[in-house]
């Protein structure tokens, strides 16, 4: 184990930048380069993307979490989408890559750790509805609601329908959830967005449980 390995080992920091490196060890550029190069080669960390790393499976104390890396490859963002709604239980399929909205242009990263896609959706508040959640390693994320990654969905995907339940019913949503939310927050959601489309998409559910 080289001694950057060491450090973060023993620092309990699984993921760090390039700047978190020349921040906390000694020596020039060049020799700092040269570590991290050699604990790749060796094994001990992995590159996540340029400039940020974390350290390999069998050097972590805890395990790091596929949402748990989310921000740190791209932010600031949030987990949503088809990620979320899985997360919720509100849809059956698995997702096998991390989908997250962020303020910045739509990215795509391939990691040693999974698939990670981000969205640009404009709003007024990114947060807005959003969770932050502590796994049992320590892993910390931000995640939507589901009310809010579905709304996000219909935005991405640019979901056409007759009624607003055919969404539902092509997501293989339970029934149960279409009526059974929080009608204050879906309203406070509406007004989150500028979309003329999900704007109208959230008027037309509200309309089916009786509060537009």
């Amino acid at each position: 184990m080289n001694r950057l390995t060491e450090f973060f080992f023993e620092s309990s920091m699984n993921v760090f930048s390039i700047s978190d490196v020349s921040e906390t060890l000694d020596g020039t550029d060049v020799s700092k380069h040269g570590l991290i190069k050699r604990a790749i080669k060796n094994g001990e960390i992995l590159n996540v993307r340029r400039g940020l790393y974390c350290l390999a499976p069998k050097f972590q104390k805890n395990v790091i979490s596929v949402y748990g890396l989310a921000e740190h490859i791209y932010g600031p963002s949030y987990i949503s989408l088809e990620s979320a709604l899985s997360y919720h239980g509100w849809i059956p399929e698995a997702v096998y890559s991390c989908t997250s909205v962020s303020l910045g242009n739509a990215k795509e990263f391939s990691t040693p750790l999974g698939l990670y896609s981000y969205q640009r959706i404009p709003q007024h508040i990114l947060y807005f509805d959003v969770q932050r959640y502590a796994d049992k390693n320590g892993n910390i994320f931000f995640m939507a609601s589901p009310l809010k990654a579905l709304v996000d969905y219909v935005y991405i995907h640019k979901v056409k329908w007759d009624k607003v339940f055919d969404v539902f019913q092509s997501l293989r949503i339970e029934y149960e959830h279409f009526y059974n939310i929080d009608i204050s927050k879906l309203k406070e959601l509406k007004e989150n967005y500028f979309n003329k489309r999900v704007k109208s998409f959230i008027s037309d559910w509200l309309k089916e449980v009786g509060n537009e």
